[in-house]
């Protein structure tokens, strides 16, 4: 049985997510990467805006109301992402943070989980 290195651990998350966003959202990001950074994990996506988000996206309000939806689509989700965490990585989500900007369509989210991870990697 092979060790996973830090780099197949971050690409089986990214994985995992991308596949999280299709099942919410019915499609994925056209980018995304995964980085972790002591207790972090650090999920930045690109090209999240649907065609029907990007012309509400015109107006002020619908602008924030893309934005409030989809943070509340990741927090009713939450216990998707905290098996996500423990299948991959055997550890426990603690805190879950995002933001996503309207004029890029990147999305940023990030994940406190119980222990650094630098520590499994060293």
């Amino acid at each position: 049985m092979s060790v996973k290195t830090r780099g197949e651990y971050e690409d089986a998350f990214t994985k995992a997510i991308i596949k999280f966003e299709k099942m919410t959202l019915g499609r994925g990001p056209k980018d995304a990467r995964t980085y972790f950074i002591n207790d972090m994990i650090l999920i930045r996506l690109r090209g999240m805006l649907t065609s029907a988000e990007t012309l509400l996206a015109e107006e002020r309000e619908g602008r924030e109301l893309i934005k409030e939806t989809r943070r509340q689509l990741l927090e009713i989700s939450r216990p998707i992402l905290e098996q996500i965490v423990q299948d991959i990585l055997d550890r426990k989500l603690i805190g879950l943070h995002t933001d996503m900007s309207i004029k890029t369509g990147e999305r940023v989210i990030v994940l406190i989980i119980d222990k650094d991870l630098d520590q499994l990697f060293d």
